[in-house]
């Protein structure tokens, strides 16, 4: 009797509910899936709402039939594979030879490897998952496809940045034939090259936020650098110089007054790597020519760096509005009414002071709402409902175009033809950047958005 973890991730009636399917022809080809695990399941129903015909093949046909959809065929592997000319391989790197009993029934086929590697497999294995598979298949094709989507993306639909599925193989014709079943299920494919780059792809999925890593461990240097500069100036000069205890303003004091520096200067490191790019085109006279690899990762991470800056920014606007709240501030109060006491004075009040501090705090409040409409709009939910007029004059408003050196209005495009530089890697970078051709032209708005085009 099945289990409960026997059940689909999700339920079936989100297949037909999905409008966002791309369609397909009427005389959809039959696709195999060997393996009945959670993303095999997942990949049946996407496959089914998108017109295929499904043939999942399991060891055990009778007990996980009601797992699948029931437009798929659910039966034994060998029935499974003896038609469709695509089959997904959906079981793990250590059961493929388990499959081998299949050879002459999968001789001249197209395997699409789905498989993941853990973190210590890959280190430990030289070869790809889809390597090896095409060691002990050589009659086959094979192709490394889908690792990268989750079973939750493929039951549900895709949605922005999930929409990407890198694909790579040694023969043009099969990368062509996944690539246009993925366009079929929603899904939009990057060709990755020969099969050799299967373990580039596989390592995708163990990554960690790799785009934040200095980005975050920049913000982190200059957060300390700042924070030890307002520890000395503010707690420890007063300290040695004037015998004062002010350590108690170590947890919130000193954080609030290091945060808006750090945020000032994450800000103008956005700018300045297209004020540098632009003026480096001029210098050299043309913009063909690439940039040199600093710059050209500098301008990578600028859309990470502007988000820190608004992170920031938002910290310390928390902060502020915690500073009242502190048994220090209280104190402060009573010490001045105080004060105002013995002084006898019944009314205190410095009309500079209150013009400045009312003039600080609304301007305070229109920066922060400047920066948050960028940091929203560097969402890929929002950017993609924008189109390029729109995006353009939200950047205009908010910030200045200074060093803008491509002035163009067409629609933003998502893939580089440049082999050296994948489109994935872009696009996962600089949401909404042009791709034009070969060259790097810098366009300095503030998430990176426009970071770079590429020009034929």
């Amino acid at each position: 009797m099945s289990g409960e973890m026997d059940k689909p991730l999700i339920s079936l009636h989100l297949v037909d509910s999905d409008s966002s399917l791309a369609k397909v022809p009427d005389e959809a080809p039959k696709v195999g899936i060997l393996g009945s695990g959670d993303f095999a399941r997942s990949l049946a129903t996407r496959l089914v709402g998108s017109g295929f015909k499904v043939v999942v093949g399991s060891r055990n046909p009778k007990r996980t039939a009601g797992l699948f959809p029931s437009a798929a065929q659910v039966t034994f592997q060998e029935e499974a594979v003896s038609s469709p000319e695509v089959i997904f391989v959906a079981v793990f790197r250590e059961h493929y030879s388990s499959l081998c009993s299949l050879s002459e029934q999968l001789a001249g086929k197209i395997l699409v490897d789905v498989s993941n590697p853990t973190e210590q497999e890959h280190l430990q294995h030289r070869e790809s998952n889809a390597e090896y598979l095409a060691s002990l298949f050589p009659t086959c094709t094979v192709v490394k496809a889908f690792n990268v989507i989750s079973a939750w993306t493929l039951q549900a639909g895709p949605r922005d940045g999930n929409r990407q599925v890198p694909i790579c193989s040694d023969q043009p014709e099969a990368k062509r034939a996944v690539s246009e079943m993925a366009l079929a299920m929603g899904f939009m494919p990057v060709d990755m090259g020969s099969l050799a780059s299967a373990r580039e792809v596989e390592a995708m999925p163990l990554r960690l936020l790799p785009a934040w890593k200095v980005p975050t461990l920049l913000a982190l240097g200059l957060f300390v650098c700042f924070y030890a500069y307002n520890f000395v100036r503010d707690v420890l000069q007063p300290y040695m110089q004037e015998s004062q205890n002010k350590f108690f303003k170590l947890p919130v004091s000193v954080v609030n007054t290091t945060l808006p520096c750090v945020a000032y200067v994450l800000l103008s490191l956005v700018y300045l790597p297209g004020v540098l790019a632009a003026a480096l085109q001029l210098r050299r006279g043309t913009k063909y020519q690439r940039f040199p690899d600093w710059l050209d990762h500098w301008l990578q991470h600028r859309k990470q760096i502007g988000l820190l800056s608004f992170f920031c920014a938002a910290l310390h606007a928390l902060y502020s509005f915690c500073l009242p709240l502190r048994r220090a501030h209280r104190y402060d109060l009573v010490n001045l009414a105080v004060k105002q006491v013995l002084a006898n004075k019944s009314h205190l009040w410095v009309e500079e002071e209150v013009w400045r501090m009312e003039i600080y705090l609304s301007l305070g409040v229109l920066a922060l709402g400047t920066l948050s409409l960028l940091a929203v709009t560097s969402l890929p939910s929002i950017a993609n409902s924008l189109n390029w007029r729109e995006f353009s004059f939200v950047q205009c408003v908010a910030t200045s175009r200074a060093g803008n050196t491509d002035s163009g209005t067409r629609r933003p495009e998502f893939q580089s033809q440049d082999p050296h530089l994948p489109a994935l890697h872009h696009q996962t970078s600089f949401l909404g950047s042009r791709s034009f051709g070969c060259s790097l032209v810098p366009v300095p708005t503030l998430y990176g958005h426009e970071d770079l085009s590429w020009t034929r």
